[in-house]
């Protein structure tokens, strides 16, 4: 008898072992989160829920260091839901909610503003490869077919107190190649180069532009490529308001700068170029890092993302929502809540 019940104990506790694992498992697909986020995403907008069952969000996406993380598809991304009967978020599959990265036409813009140094040196020693490079950098930067989120406009500086506009603004490629050929020797009546007034008016000009993309509810950034190949000799401005400028930039404003030969001032392209300097000893040299900087500029631009899916909840007032990021060995992520009262099926993006 005491066999029995010690085989009857003996089975019971292992069935109540089999539960116990069972309703552990219940969930395999739990989201953890993960150890190291070397990923950053950054909400800007939402979660906004449109009905039957729409959710979106805007964010950007940069790494460790801040840089920016650009082209990013949808198998990028995992999405986790947790309704009011999960235990803890889980999984939604492709199947059972419909995804994609949308148009940011309606939300967001990003605007680069190309500065040329026009001072002597430049239009009497080294105009066409200026030019050449110029071109080069403009096709990195704007696509064949205008898109209305991606503009760049081209300003120039030489000796006087003015920073003066090749082209404006525009998505139009062929509008802005057409203003660099445009470019001649006489273009400019003063030889010097006001490398710190350009500075302080360049970011006048990106101050002005996000104003107006803000008082529009329209999300923006905008970077700054200055290009000179010596230092200012105007003494118009002094540097540390030309520093100050810069250092007082908000976080949507990006600087670049490039120097070419060896009378550029480094210490001073550097402090100006807070997200990137580059130097260069032969103007042959231009074209190649011009495109390089082009390419950083547009993974700035491909950077942020209007993400949407179709939710498969039904019902609940704060139900949970994560999105993963993957880039490589490299993940992020972002934690929301949604509110689906009222969703039904047929939901289309």
């Amino acid at each position: 008898m005491k066999k029995l019940i010690l085989m009857f104990g003996l089975l019971s506790l292992l069935l109540v072992s089999n539960s116990c694992k069972k309703d552990k498992n219940e969930f395999s697909d739990c989201w953890k989160a993960p150890n190291k986020t070397q990923l950053k995403l950054t909400v800007l907008e939402g979660p906004t829920v449109s009905l039957p069952s729409k959710i979106s969000i805007f964010f950007k996406v940069t790494d460790e260091n801040n840089n920016p993380v650009g082209y990013l598809t949808e198998d990028n991304f995992v999405i986790y839901e947790k309704g009011i009967n999960d235990s803890c978020p889980r999984t939604i599959s492709n199947f059972e909610a419909a995804r994609k990265i949308s148009g940011r036409e309606q939300i967001f813009t990003h605007t680069t503003l190309l500065v040329l140094d026009l001072s002597g040196s430049v239009l009497q020693q080294s105009l066409p490869q200026v030019k050449e490079a110029a071109n080069a950098f403009i096709e990195q930067i704007v696509p064949p077919l205008p898109d209305p989120s991606i503009a760049l406009g081209i300003y120039w500086f030489d000796g006087e107190d003015v920073l003066h506009e090749l082209e404006p603004v525009t998505s139009n490629l062929s509008d802005l190649k057409n203003a660099i050929s445009g470019i001649t020797q006489n273009i400019s009546t003063d030889n010097s180069t006001d490398l710190y007034g350009a500075v302080i008016k360049a970011d006048a000009k990106a101050d002005g532009i996000l104003a107006q993309y803000q008082a529009a509810d329209i999300t923006a950034a905008v970077s700054v490529v200055l290009f000179t190949d010596g230092e200012d000799r105007a003494n118009r401005y002094p540097k540390q308001t030309a520093y100050d400028a810069v250092n007082g930039s908000p976080n949507e404003i990006s600087w670049f700068t490039l120097g070419v030969g060896n009378e550029i001032n480094v210490q001073d392209l550097q402090r100006i170029g807070r997200n990137g300097f580059s130097q260069v000893a032969s103007i042959d040299q231009l074209t190649n890092v011009f495109k390089q900087i082009g390419l950083q500029i547009n993974s700035e631009a491909n950077s942020y993302y209007f993400f949407e899916y179709c939710s498969p909840i039904r019902n609940g007032s704060n139900n949970g929502l994560i999105i993963e990021a993957y880039e490589g060995n490299e993940v992020g992520f972002i934690q929301a809540t949604f509110d689906a009262t009222g969703f039904t099926g047929g939901c289309q993006l």
